[in-house]
């Protein structure tokens, strides 16, 4: 799940500061989630799940594919 974040992040040309902004926590937190360092919340999977339109399953590696049902 931690690199599909950071490859969404990417894929969008965001940097881990203007990400963290979006989430509203700390470069260092987003950071650590990126590494998997620390566990994502939940709250933090639908914000991600919802600013890039994707599905939370998608970031979960439940699926591969992207799209919201």
């Amino acid at each position: 799940m931690y690199h599909r974040i950071r490859d969404l992040r990417e894929d969008h040309d965001l940097t881990q500061r203007e990400m963290a902004k979006v989430l509203n926590c700390s470069q260092q937190v987003y950071s650590n989630y990126e590494l998997g360092q620390r566990d994502i919340p939940t709250d933090i999977l639908i914000k991600i799940s919802a600013y890039f339109n994707v599905s939370v399953d998608y970031i979960l590696g439940l699926t591969n594919n992207p799209k919201k049902s």
